[in-house]
């Protein structure tokens, strides 16, 4: 790991080293420093921390929020929330999956897509929606959603 990432996980233990109960606060900072816990900072955690490896991974292994393995560039998380669920919601993940050829909670070969259903995006006016990143796209078809790939196939 880099000299630079080292020092942001140094910084983001001296942070929460004082208090109680750090662990999860921890892991949630270094989750949205890197997008998903990199196992040497995992393997960092324990040694610094005096935490066995086996709780960390206990603890990163029981909360479906954190990742062990890289995300795609662009984080596609498609609403199955009660409003989009039934507004087809799940034809928009079965079509998302058939063109990228990829579960939930996986990630392209190629790096740049990851994709996740989640329970809610705010956005049930403009149901089904989908996200990629921070982009919310609402009123969707199954017809769209190949447009909104090629998108950011073409960006990268």
């Amino acid at each position: 790991m880099e000299a630079a990432a080292l020092e942001k996980t140094d910084a983001i233990l001296e942070k929460w080293r004082p208090q109680k109960g750090n662990l999860i606060m921890i892991l949630h900072e270094i989750e949205d420093t890197y997008g998903y816990i990199p196992p040497e900072v995992a393997r960092k955690i324990s040694r610094d921390l005096a935490i066995p490896l086996a709780r960390i991974y206990e603890v990163l292994t029981f909360y479906h929020y954190f990742k062990l393995t890289r995300p795609g560039k662009y984080k596609i998380s498609v609403c199955l929330g009660t409003a989009c669920y039934l507004k087809g919601g799940a034809e928009i993940l079965s079509e998302v999956k058939n063109i990228l050829h990829i579960k939930e909670g996986q990630t392209t070969e190629d790096g740049l897509f990851y994709l996740e259903s989640v329970r809610c995006l705010g956005c049930c006016g403009l149901s089904p929606v989908i996200a990629v990143n921070d982009k919310i796209y609402g009123n969707l078809k199954k017809s769209d959603v190949v447009d909104i790939i090629s998108k950011y196939s073409k960006e990268a």
